[in-house]
């Protein structure tokens, strides 16, 4: 008596390791830039007088292989944000919008990433 055993499909082939890894790549970059959205809107919420400066900054790049949402090193952001040793100095706090952004955003990445998973998973 002999067996033969055929292994077909995406679990085999490697099509579903290659879908799931570009799956996470699509993820997390749209969860970043969800989350410059965020930044923004919550600037847009606190600051008084904006020029754009500061919103125009605030975007989503790739560091060491993972994303990252950045103001490029502004050298105020630290003080609008409310870690600078200037804030402890000074009656201004900070508007903690990177805070407020962060949080929302961790709301939202498992929707974003989920859906995106399974379109690219329901492809196969």
């Amino acid at each position: 008596m002999s067996i033969t055993v055929t292994e077909t499909g995406p679990l085999f082939d490697g099509r579903l390791e290659r879908a799931v890894a570009l799956a996470v790549d699509e993820a997390e970059e749209q969860i970043a830039g969800a989350g410059v959205g965020e930044v923004r809107q919550a600037l847009a919420q606190v600051l008084q007088n904006p020029t754009g400066y500061y919103q125009g900054r605030v975007h989503a790049e790739r560091a060491v292989g993972d994303w990252i949402v950045t103001d490029g090193d502004v050298v105020y952001g630290p003080w609008l944000a409310g870690v600078s040793a200037r804030n402890r100095s000074t009656r201004f706090k900070g508007y903690s919008h990177w805070r407020r952004a962060t949080q929302r955003l961790q709301a939202q990445a498992p929707d974003i990433a989920g859906h995106i998973i399974a379109e690219r998973i329901g492809a196969l």
